[in-house]
């Protein structure tokens, strides 16, 4: 199987096309794999596991990140209202520990769930500080934190 990648960058670019080989069993079942992971777009599938493969092999996963590394994200915190909790929240916010940049709330009514939503800067090592302390806190059921894509350079 031959797959050919076109990336169109406006109509002032060539598009570059980018194959590769692989064998039968991979290539019967690629397209089920596109399907099955959400895309359309064999391009796309193939840009973005190529980025997040590249990413994870770069920088690693958190736990294996430097502690000094500055990273950002998004920090996903799903708790039970409880007032300490809530005061726990509020002194993340404004802690030296990380910078959070924004801050949302939602009730979400059918998981019956609260859920924060931060977007945060710091060291991997504060970052993972955060997340055990707040895994660590009573009335929270989970915390999640997805780490940004490094780019070189980009629209922001």
């Amino acid at each position: 199987m031959k797959i050919i990648i076109s990336k169109a960058v406006y109509s002032v670019f060539m598009s570059q096309i980018i194959s590769f080989s692989a064998d039968r069993d991979f290539a019967r079942d690629f397209d089920s794999l596109i399907e099955r992971s959400g895309y359309r777009n064999r391009s796309r599938f193939i840009r973005d596991a190529s980025m997040f493969f590249a990413d994870i092999q770069q920088r690693g996963e958190l736990s294996d990140m430097d502690e000094g590394l500055t990273i950002e994200g998004h920090l996903v915190v799903y708790y039970q209202h409880d007032h300490g909790k809530g005061q726990k929240l509020l002194d993340l916010r404004h802690s030296d520990l990380i910078e959070v940049a924004s801050y949302s709330h939602s009730s979400l009514k059918h998981s019956h769930a609260c859920v924060d939503l931060l977007q945060v800067k710091g060291s991997a090592g504060n970052i993972r500080f955060v997340i055990e302390d707040l895994q660590n806190t009573p009335h929270v059921d989970k915390v999640s934190f997805v780490v940004a894509p490094m780019r070189d350079d980009g629209c922001c």
